[in-house]
């Protein structure tokens, strides 16, 4: 029956159809994560960039505290000259350590901040390593899927026009038919049936007549359970 083979072909178009319309949605979501991967090294140089710059302005920082340290110290060394008792004399020796110590705290900070801007010099140029790397293998790795890509949406162009030809040849109501059941069936609007007696579709077993129907190809037979159209395939 030509109509039969005219539908069992038209599945076989919408099944790679479905297959091609898959692949023209997950590549762009492939390029997407390849492009979210590089950003995310990107933010990486970026956030350790960050860090040596903040480090350069408590640098800057301490030094200008270390700058006033010495003033205030040179202040105070001058009162000594001019305190008219000892208890004066004390305080302001006492003042003077103090000083001292606060000296030698920010000198131990600038010392740890230098350490570690050369840490962070060193992470710079790792994850600017990493990023060019990475930005190597997804200029390479998006060529190869947009190559992909645009070879799916050609094929799916061809092949939605040799459908639409195909389709073209079935009387209009099994058309609808069969579009309507493919909507409702998930992709899935004619299955085989074999010696097995069971359909392709909903796994219901057929009963006698109605595998003699389709044995017989004389008219279009669809599931009593799933309502898919059948058809029979002998098994080897």
């Amino acid at each position: 029956m030509a109509e039969l083979q005219t539908l069992i072909h038209l599945q076989e178009y919408d099944t790679k159809i479905a297959a091609l319309e898959t692949e023209a949605v997950r590549l762009p979501k492939q390029i997407e994560t390849i492009q979210a991967s590089l950003a995310e090294a990107r933010k990486s140089v970026e956030t350790v960039k960050a860090r040596v710059e903040q480090t350069r302005k408590d640098l800057r920082a301490k030094e200008k505290d270390l700058d006033d340290i010495a003033a205030k110290r040179q202040k105070s060394e001058a009162r000594l000259w001019e305190v008219k008792n000892n208890t004066e004399y004390s305080a302001v020796l006492v003042e003077i350590e103090t000083i001292k110590s606060q000296k030698a705290r920010i000198e131990e900070e600038l010392l740890g901040l230098m350490e570690m801007q050369e840490r962070l010099a060193v992470e710079v140029r790792e994850a600017e390593a990493r990023h060019k790397t990475r930005e190597e293998q997804a200029r390479q790795d998006e060529g190869v899927v947009r190559k992909k890509l645009a070879a799916v949406e050609v094929e799916l162009t061809g092949i939605r026009g040799e459908r639409a030809t195909l389709a073209g040849e079935l009387p209009r109501n099994n058309l609808a038919d069969y579009e309507k059941i493919l909507k409702a069936k998930a992709g899935l609007a004619i299955v085989s049936v074999s010696t097995t007696a069971i359909c392709g579709g909903c796994r219901v077993t057929m009963r006698p007549q109605v595998l003699q129907e389709l044995k017989a190809a004389a008219e279009l037979v669809r599931c009593e359970s799933c309502g898919r159209f059948l058809y029979w395939q002998d098994t080897p």
